[in-house]
């Protein structure tokens, strides 16, 4: 039992940045759709992302050929030779895409202080957002992989390699795909988790101001994190190229979402509020706001 605390405390102090995260994943997740669809697509996410990892380090797919090196597992937990952290990290990740793709697929109710996503079920569970959140979650890994390979010039350390060197500063484009294919498989499975109509507010779920920002907030966070150690390491091309990724996207994004504010129909407000009724859109219709 002490080793195991041992272990315990060790995930946390060697990763603390990945569980700020996880935290902050929580703090969104849960106002939106309550504790138990959050715990239920925590075990689901980290399920299928140790599941992709386990099938590519033994036989390539979906990734590629890839490798963890084991330095930490004396101070830290390891499953079956995948650090816990990292499947985790494949969990807020899908959810901030996913909730940010909610973010440019609906519409928008904003007031002195608030602004909510007009989203309904059939948004929540269309092709659109699925495909649209895959590929957020993609991009993102497209920032992230190639900063964590250089993991030994910072605080990750060397985790994992490849067996032959990638085109994308080290990286692998087969990385890329399967990361489009787990992602598309996370997403998916907190569709499935959301699917369920409910009459009353799941247990959890609370109307925080501004609460529609949570998610997007969260993936421009990972977003900066990464291109922030990118600088810290002195990759200064590399962190460009990150940015200049995602400069025109987040750019449509704003100018659409600016546009789109309260230009909504009655039939888009009316669909959101017969799926959440507990939304609190539906209270400033009533204040008039």
């Amino acid at each position: 039992m002490p080793h195991f605390l041992d272990i315990a405390i060790g995930t946390l102090a060697q990763r603390p940045y990945v569980f700020a995260f996880f935290a902050a994943f929580l703090s969104a997740c849960i106002p939106h759709v309550g504790w138990k669809r959050t715990l239920t697509f925590t075990a689901a996410g980290y399920f299928i992302a140790f599941g992709s990892e386990w099938l590519s380090i033994n036989t390539g797919f979906p990734y590629g050929w890839y490798y963890y090196i084991d330095t930490t597992s004396s101070r830290e937990l390891w499953i079956a030779g995948v650090p816990f952290f990292d499947s985790l990290s494949y969990v807020f990740l899908a959810y901030c895409s996913y909730a940010t793709a909610l973010f440019i697929l609906s519409p928008l109710k904003a007031w002195r202080w608030n602004i909510v996503t007009l989203e309904t079920r059939s948004i929540r569970r269309s092709f659109a957002a699925l495909l649209l959140g895959s590929f957020l979650q993609t991009f993102l890994d497209i920032v992230i992989d190639p900063v964590a390979l250089q993991g030994r010039r910072w605080f990750l350390g060397q985790i994992y390699g490849y067996r032959e060197a990638g085109i994308h500063f080290g990286v692998p484009l087969s990385n890329y795909a399967g990361w489009l294919l787990t992602s598309f498989c996370l997403i998916a499975a907190f569709q499935l988790i959301d699917a369920g109509r409910l009459n009353d507010a799941p247990k959890g779920a609370v109307n925080l101001p501004f609460r529609s920002l949570l998610g997007p907030v969260l993936f421009l966070s990972v977003l900066l994190f990464n291109i922030g150690m990118m600088l810290v390491i002195g990759e200064r091309f590399m962190a460009l190229s990150a940015a200049l990724l995602f400069t025109l996207p987040i750019l449509m994004v704003l100018v659409l979402a600016l546009r789109r504010t309260n230009r909504y129909s009655k039939d888009e407000l009316g669909g959101h509020l017969r799926d959440y009724p507990w939304s609190p859109a539906g209270n400033a219709l009533h204040k008039g706001q």
